[in-house]
């Protein structure tokens, strides 16, 4: 079975650097990985999202409509416009963050809230789970752009995303320069325990 994964966010929150450190655990769990990156400004705040596949033998990296397995979703607006690859059995994680893009100030046009978000969501798949993870990872020092990895501590601890956390620390431990490797694997441990409840 493949596992298809939608990290959606905008430019400056880390969503490349998740699909990295994924796809790196990925392939020290033994199985095969594809990566494509959708984005059209992946510059700061610009919509950005990534497709990660993986499974024992993996084609084509790009996730077919309603095929998702996981939306980690970094920013709610970009939630929304990933939602035709959410299906009934779709799982969706999503930080609370806002990242209102200039065109909504322009035209007037209003910020969609939690609730909005989560009911249009709804309408897809009923397992919806939202955690402020911005807050969360400032509660203990880290910046916000450590959500990235709190939501995906609350993923491998819900059994969410088929990893394990040794896999997750190794490529980070691989791909993260040591002055903020510590401070993230921090951040991963409270996601993991945030998640117990």
């Amino acid at each position: 079975m493949t596992f298809n994964l939608i990290v959606s966010g905008v430019g400056g929150q880390g969503v490349l650097t998740l699909a990295a450190v994924i796809g790196e655990a990925v392939l020290q769990s033994g199985h095969d990985v594809k990566v494509a990156e959708l984005h059209g400004l992946a510059q700061r705040f610009g919509p950005l999202s990534t497709h990660i596949r993986f499974g024992k033998k993996v084609g084509s990296p790009l996730i077919a409509e309603a095929g998702a397995n996981l939306l980690i979703g970094l920013e709610r607006l970009e939630v929304l416009h990933t939602l035709k690859y959410v299906g009934k059995d779709t799982s969706v994680l999503m930080g609370t963050r806002e990242a209102v893009p200039t065109i909504l100030y322009r035209k007037n046009i209003p910020y969609p809230t939690v609730d909005q978000v989560i009911a249009k969501i709804r309408k897809f798949t009923s397992k919806v789970i939202t955690a402020d993870a911005g807050e969360r990872a400032k509660s203990i020092g880290a910046p916000e752009v450590t959500a990235n990895i709190y939501l995906t501590g609350m993923a491998v601890q819900m059994n969410l995303l088929p990893l394990k956390e040794k896999h997750i620390t190794n490529a980070m431990k691989e791909l993260m320069p040591k002055k903020i490797l510590q401070t993230n694997l921090k951040v991963l441990k409270l996601g993991m325990k945030d998640a117990i409840g």
